[in-house]
């Protein structure tokens, strides 16, 4: 089923403006400041709405013919990143006014060397980048070469280079890991341990989801001792191996959460080891096997990010960053996390 184009009081509330406002702007009916054709503008752009394509004619501000976007993403096997993918495609072909051309790539690893490489070589072929990417005095320096350039760089889901990127998008990581460990205050029976997988050491947004997640219980639950984090590389195997190593050391382990990829491996080893709900489970992301877990009761909850308004709303960042000769800083703009149960399926 085709996705419902956005209509006029979509645009006219994305603007901050009336309805009225936005129906004299399209059909000429009165003079609209310069100020508030611009919001329209910019929320058009923001929502894929074809009233953007009359917008920049009627105004005399062209929009960029061409815009060559780079974006480039970690973990090319995984469901998570094949959906981006496949979400920023979708959502460059729609672009209105913009003759979007996509170079995607994805980064074989986390080595700020190799990252850093891709983005000045990606840098060489487009206009303007987004990425996901560990916070690495390597990658911030190829940030910043490529700032100097006139390349804006966005970061992605995980912030990197703050100061010298042109913005942030993605979920407000701290909440998340509060989220996280309310849910599995409520779930917990009695006391005992809690678990918490990072991806890495470098991932801003995995810092924030456990300096939430710790606080949240030292607050709210003390009689649950946080375990030190663990660093599984995001991947599947080796989270298996450390559930099933954490399962047999800790008998009185109350709940698990993942902070970032890998939980299909966590999954696995309480299918093994425990019966559904004996341990609270959060993972992140919705996909197959998440929502697998969630209906056979060995997930309790999933938070998720809402790929199609993130791939919107950095595109209309990096067009809008585009139009302003990529001087302006975007700052962070914070997507509405997703939570999902067994009874929202």
């Amino acid at each position: 089923m085709m996705a419902k184009r956005p209509g006029m009081a979509t645009l006219a509330a994305a603007a901050g403006v009336s309805v009225a406002t936005v129906d004299r702007l399209l059909n000429g009916r009165e003079q609209v400041s310069a100020a508030t054709r611009t919001a329209v503008l910019e929320a058009a752009l923001r929502l894929g709405h074809p009233a953007a394509a009359r917008l920049t004619g009627a105004s005399g501000q062209d929009a960029p013919r061409t815009i060559r976007f780079g974006v480039l993403l970690h973990k090319q096997g995984q469901e998570f990143y094949q959906n981006m993918a496949r979400e920023m495609r979708t959502a460059v072909s729609r672009l209105p006014a913009v003759n979007g051309k996509l170079d995607l790539e994805f980064s074989a690893s986390q080595a700020p060397s190799e990252v850093a490489s891709l983005l000045r070589a990606m840098g060489n072929r487009c206009d303007v980048i987004a990425a996901t990417a560990v916070n690495h005095p390597e990658i911030t320096a190829a940030v910043d070469e490529l700032k100097q350039r006139g390349i804006p760089v966005f970061s992605l889901l995980s912030d990197f280079a703050q100061g010298i990127r042109a913005g942030y998008v993605g979920l407000n990581n701290l909440k998340v890991g509060r989220t996280a460990a309310w849910m599995i205050s409520l779930s917990a029976r009695g006391a005992g341990k809690v678990a918490i997988f990072v991806g890495g050491t470098r991932w801003h947004g995995h810092d924030l989801r456990e300096t939430g997640f710790r606080a949240y219980l030292r607050e709210e639950r003390p009689d649950l001792e946080v375990l030190e984090s663990i660093v599984n590389l995001e991947t599947r195997q080796l989270t298996f191996e450390t559930t099933l190593a954490l399962l047999r050391k800790h008998p009185d382990l109350r709940g698990i959460y993942v902070a970032g990829g890998g939980m299909e491996g966590a999954i696995a080893a309480l299918k093994q080891s425990r019966t559904p709900g004996d341990v609270a489970l959060v993972v992140n992301e919705l996909t197959t096997d998440s929502r697998s877990g969630l209906a056979q009761g060995w997930v309790t909850l999933v938070d998720a990010t809402p790929l199609p308004d993130l791939c919107h709303e950095v595109l209309g960042m990096m067009v809008r960053a585009m139009r302003d000769g990529g001087a302006a800083n975007a700052g962070q703009v914070f997507l509405p996390v997703n939570l999902h149960v067994a009874e929202s399926l």
